[in-house]
């Protein structure tokens, strides 16, 4: 923003507070002390209807800055499909639309200007804007409203129209209320004990998968373990069979030598009775 920007702004500022009947005299003066560019931007500046006038007291008032925290309000009961929260802040914005309305109206009155119901009305259409829009919110709290904004008509250009000077492009910061602040922690400390709930729920059902895990485990070893069991009762078994067999052989062998032997005997008997006899028949 440039310097000539910045001054354009402080100006139509002061000067569109001033009661429209007014407003053009003043005008002229201000841009008469000025020179330049400057002077014929002044000059330029429209004169605001009677409603938009009412919105630039509410704004210097300070009556606008509950709406816009309101706003953050609605926005965030919306990121957090909290219907209940919507139903109680979308009455107490029909409320807070209505008082500021009428305190607009006061502070016109105080003025010397009477609003009518139209224009009442208006001021209602402009406030309820600046719940609902951010954008026109900013445009709004700059104080330097030329005509009233309809929450329907909130684009670049309409806002651009309604407003003299350049328009922000963010609300101003505004402290934040002890009861919005209070929402958003407890909004904040739900959604904690949310996920601490989601996650017991988890820890739970990871729980229970283990121990189903484990169970089957359990009944797989104990089957295996029985196994084993019977398998080293066979091998017994089997170990034992397998040693009175190998006695059985070794019987058997000394029998089958024993046999050898009586065989081998009995040969050489043979051999000696043929040789006694044919030595016998020689004589």
């Amino acid at each position: 923003m440039s310097d000539d920007d910045a001054r354009l702004d402080e100006i139509a500022v002061a000067l569109y507070a001033e009661p429209p009947a007014t407003f053009t005299a003043s005008r002229n003066a201000r841009a008469a002390e000025v020179s330049g560019s400057l002077a014929t931007r002044v000059k330029r500046l429209r004169k605001p209807t009677v409603a938009a006038w009412a919105v630039n007291l509410l704004v210097r008032d300070g009556q606008l800055g509950e709406a816009v925290e309101l706003s953050a309000a609605l926005h965030e009961a919306q990121d957090d499909l909290d219907a209940a929260e919507l139903a109680r802040l979308g009455k107490q914005r029909r409320a807070l639309v209505s008082a500021l309305a009428r305190r607009a109206a006061e502070l016109a009155a105080e003025a010397g200007t009477t609003l009518s119901p139209a224009m009442t009305e208006a001021v209602e259409h402009t406030v309820n804007a600046a719940v609902v829009d951010a954008a026109a919110a900013a445009a709004i709290l700059t104080g330097r409203l030329v005509t009233t904004i309809e929450p329907g008509d909130l684009d670049g250009d309409a806002l651009g129209a309604a407003v003299a000077g350049g328009v922000p492009d963010a609300v101003p910061a505004t402290p934040v209320r002890d009861d919005l602040a209070a929402r958003r922690a407890r909004k904040a400390a739900e959604r904690a004990v949310r996920e601490a709930e989601r996650a017991r729920v988890e820890a739970d059902r990871t729980v229970s998968s283990a121990e189903s895990r484990l169970a089957t485990a359990r009944k797989h070893a104990d089957r295996v373990h029985e196994r084993v069991t019977a398998l080293r009762a066979e091998l017994a078994r089997v170990e034992k069979d397998a040693a009175a067999a190998d006695g059985e052989v070794e019987r058997r062998e000394t029998e089958w030598a024993e046999a050898q032997r009586s065989a081998r005997e009995a040969a050489k008997n043979l051999e000696r009775s043929v040789a006694a006899r044919d030595e016998g028949d020689d004589r």
